[in-house]
């Protein structure tokens, strides 16, 4: 099965953060499972490091670092990516979930994380 993980999935997942889930948690350490995270997930965490609104638990390079020494490809924005982000409601406001949103029904992938508008998209979530 192919997932695409959240924003937070993703820190929590590289920083050990109790905050991830047990059922999530499994399904990345899963090997057969594929995981995905959005180019725009990363683009959004080094925005928010930059201005001081996240703290992880290491500097920004070993957090990539981290994630290069995982089995979490990352998945790259695609022109039928950002048709779709055209085509979506606007249950969700932000930019970055919004193309994470478009990637997940582009690709067919269900999402791993806890937004709770998400299924608003008819997405798979699991947390």
């Amino acid at each position: 099965m192919n997932y695409l993980l959240d924003t937070h999935t993703l820190i929590w997942f590289l920083d050990g953060d109790d905050s991830l889930s047990v059922r999530a948690r499994d399904k990345i350490q899963s090997t057969q499972n594929q995981k995905f995270i959005s180019i725009a997930s990363l683009w959004k965490i080094s925005i928010k490091v930059s201005l001081g609104k996240l703290i992880l638990k290491s500097s920004l390079e070993d957090f990539f670092y981290l994630l290069s020494n995982t089995e979490i490809r990352i998945l790259d924005i695609s022109p039928a990516h950002l048709l779709k982000v055209s085509q979506i409601d606007f249950f969700h406001k932000d930019p970055f979930d919004r193309l994470i949103i478009a990637q997940s029904i582009q690709e067919h992938w269900d999402i791993i994380g806890k937004d709770p508008s998400f299924p608003q998209y008819g997405i798979n979530l699991y947390w």
